[in-house]
């Protein structure tokens, strides 16, 4: 963790080198975001608050305006007019929109030079002065994200308290995790860990693809 170069990591330029897509990203980033949302925020209306139906005051006379009971969404303690109700706030992705997007952030990251390669992200014990320490060496400032393939309860427990850092598997990277923080650390078995997830073409055939298999099957 000395911030040295020790050597020279291939990656797959088909996950790495994707063209920039913003409108794509941003509506990946939007669909996680809602997907995480509970959606049980609700309030009461007037037919829902309890309160007396007597009529406030006289229809003509008083010189005011006319009312009716105390559940009038314009007085205090009443209902709320046109609230928030309890609803389902998730978007679906098709998956291929999905990793496409990852692709977009990761590559956006390569550009800009915010992608460190470490070769070894163990440590042996919870030790946040080790990990700060290579932060500095590394010349890192702001908001970081620590992938490796499984993060070990030590690093865990070095990197929760350094603000605004953070570990994840490699497995779980989404479009949010990698465009929320500035600066991405990865361990070099991550990086393959990556390529072997996201590094290949996935094409689901379709109805001309199946018939042409059905037409060359022997009878």
């Amino acid at each position: 963790m000395s911030g040295d170069a020790v050597a020279t990591v291939e990656v797959s330029d088909y996950v790495f080198a994707e063209p920039m897509n913003g409108p794509l990203l941003h509506q990946a980033v939007v669909a996680q975001q809602a997907n995480r949302r509970q959606g049980t925020h609700s309030v009461r209306t007037r037919g829902q608050v309890v309160h007396s139906n007597r009529k406030l005051r006289a229809q003509k006379g008083s010189g005011r305006a006319r009312l009716g009971d105390s559940g009038n969404p314009g007085l205090r303690g009443g209902g709320v007019a046109h609230g928030p109700h309890p609803r389902d706030h998730s978007k679906r992705l098709p998956v291929r929109m999905r990793r496409r997007a990852l692709r977009v952030a990761l590559s956006d990251k390569v550009r800009n030079g915010y992608i460190t390669v470490i070769d070894d992200l163990s440590v042996g014990e919870p030790n946040t002065k080790a990990i700060l320490e290579m932060l500095s060496a590394l010349e890192i400032k702001g908001s970081t994200l620590i992938i490796t393939t499984a993060p070990t309860g030590d690093l865990r427990k070095s990197v929760r308290n350094i603000p605004n850092t953070d570990t994840l598997a490699s497995r779980l990277l989404s479009p949010l995790a990698a465009t929320r923080a500035r600066n991405i650390i990865i361990s070099r078995h991550a990086v393959e860990n990556i390529d072997e997830l996201w590094g290949h073409v996935t094409v689901k055939p379709g109805r001309a693809g199946r018939n042409a298999e059905e037409a060359g099957s022997p009878a």
